[in-house]
């Protein structure tokens, strides 16, 4: 399974290119530059319903390849990608909103997208949600839930919300205060070249060893 990019205009957030064998149909001509061809492959599976046609066909419309630039048209097949279940559209609904960019800004209906995209393992998804709920934007601030998904980023291997983690067990902000799992999840964040994270993990040894 393969995703086309989503250069947004927001803050240039990137939708990566995923993969999945094997590729659905359209793809290999996207990929050699014949978006016409492409384009009609992607609309015959969105019109089966599948949700990477629709998803890779909405970003053909927003970035009007092999197809006059449609921001609607974009956004109805967006949504309709997210509302079969395709994580990656979903999170990418949730920054729409999180943004006001092409719909009405509305930070719960960010979280609701987030959430839904978060429960499917989806790693940035599960980054903006624990900020949500961090920052109670669009739900109730509650630092258990956020260090929820932080850890869940985290676990899969996102180097902020490993830092994040680390600060909230510094600090015992949704959980109990560990000054060992706070280091143990810096020097992780530091494996991955946060240089900050290397700083905050030595500091705490120090605190440790006094």
């Amino acid at each position: 399974m393969r995703y086309l990019m989503l250069m947004c205009l927001f803050g240039l957030s990137l939708f990566a290119l995923a993969e999945e064998k094997p590729a659905i149909p359209g793809w290999s001509s996207y990929e050699g530059g014949d978006y016409s061809t492409a384009r009609k492959l992607f609309e015959e599976g969105a019109r089966a319903g599948e949700p990477v046609a629709e998803f890779n066909l909405a970003m053909m419309y927003w970035h009007g390849q092999g197809v006059s630039p449609n921001r609607d048209k974009s956004l109805e097949l967006l949504r309709k990608s997210a509302g079969h279940g395709l994580s990656r559209a979903q999170y990418a609904m949730g920054l729409l909103y999180e943004n006001g960019d092409g719909v009405p800004r509305s930070q719960p209906e960010a979280t609701r997208w987030f959430d839904l995209a978060a429960r499917q393992g989806y790693r940035d998804a599960q980054v903006s949600l624990g900020t949500q709920y961090y920052l109670g934007r669009g739900v109730t601030q509650d630092y258990l839930q956020a260090a929820k998904w932080y850890k869940a980023a985290a676990e899969q291997g996102d180097v902020g919300a490993q830092y994040l983690l680390a600060s909230l067990y510094e600090h015992g902000d949704g959980v109990a205060q560990d000054l060992r799992e706070a280091i143990r999840w810096y020097v992780a964040a530091a494996r991955q070249g946060d240089v900050a994270a290397s700083l905050k993990a030595r500091e705490l040894a120090r605190r440790l060893t006094e």
